[in-house]
């Protein structure tokens, strides 16, 4: 048998305090953070913001990885995104102030990780089916489509990624 530390997140067993239905977001979001961490080794930061065949640079990635997750998350909550938040909306693809690097990048995608996994810890599986607005038009969702299209669209974001390291490195 392997040891745990090399299985996928989700074969190592339930996550301390995290509710039962909300499992698997957690396991996603974790893999997703084990993942990205990986691919920054012998990161060259200069390749950051390439754009091979016109996809979408690493930093993108790195950027909406950690933004989406915090608008997900807050629209979860019943709550409008913030200037704050609106405002790294805005700057996605863009080299900002203290995004000069991967490591910087990931940190701050780890950063909302553990804000997510802290967020899930406390959700009531009783509000899961609960109506959430998204966006400004409040399309309609609710509690437990919010988090699980959060833990989706970020595995379909580090697979996108992948690919992008991949070829950036060469």
């Amino acid at each position: 048998m392997k040891p745990a530390s090399t299985l996928e997140v989700w074969l190592r067993g339930p996550l301390p305090e995290v509710p039962a239905l909300l499992q698997p977001v957690a396991h996603a979001l974790l893999q997703a953070r084990e993942e990205v961490e990986k691919m920054g080794t012998d990161f060259v930061n200069e390749k950051l913001w390439e754009r091979p065949f016109e996809m979408a640079s690493v930093g993108f990635h790195l950027q909406h990885l950690t933004g989406v997750l915090d608008r997900l998350f807050t629209y979860a909550k019943g709550e409008m995104l913030n200037p704050s938040q609106l405002e790294w909306l805005a700057n996605e693809g863009k080299p900002t102030l203290g995004q000069e690097s991967f490591q910087q990048l990931f940190l701050l995608f780890s950063q909302q990780i553990d804000k997510a996994i802290a967020q899930l810890i406390a959700t009531d599986e009783a509000t899961l089916l609960e109506q959430r607005g998204v966006g400004r038009a409040q399309i309609p969702s609710t509690v437990l489509g919010l988090l699980f299209h959060a833990a989706e669209h970020t595995q379909r974001h580090v697979g996108q990624l992948l690919v992008t390291v991949t070829v950036v490195k060469g």
